[in-house]
């Protein structure tokens, strides 16, 4: 499964409407922590496929951005039901990511 960059036009069908748990990663283009999980994100993409991997440019997205209050990114979240059952802030490697998934 790939990777899903989406737009404040799709965020409530992709995200919130997900029949899949959702990581949802709030990220930037100029942020070196934000590249680094991007890394991760896409390897877990590739091995798995029970959840479905958002991605959402804070500045080309910045209604989002406010409403969900970003003010450091990255921010990580993992959504079930609509619901966040899980946040983060900042990077993660991979084996924690992982492991917070499986837990939900």
């Amino acid at each position: 499964m790939e990777v899903l960059h989406i737009n404040e036009n799709e965020f409530q069908k992709e995200v919130m409407e997900s029949s899949k748990p959702v990581l949802l990663d709030f990220y930037a283009s100029w942020c070196g922590p934000c590249k680094m999980l991007a890394q991760v994100l896409e390897e877990l993409a590739q091995e798995q496929d029970a959840f479905k991997i958002v991605k959402v440019d804070i500045d080309q997205n910045r209604a989002l951005t406010k409403q969900w209050d970003i003010s450091t990114v990255p921010s990580v979240f993992m959504i079930k039901d609509g619901e966040i059952k899980d946040s983060a802030v900042g990077f993660l490697p991979k084996a924690v990511l992982r492991q917070r998934m499986e837990a939900l």
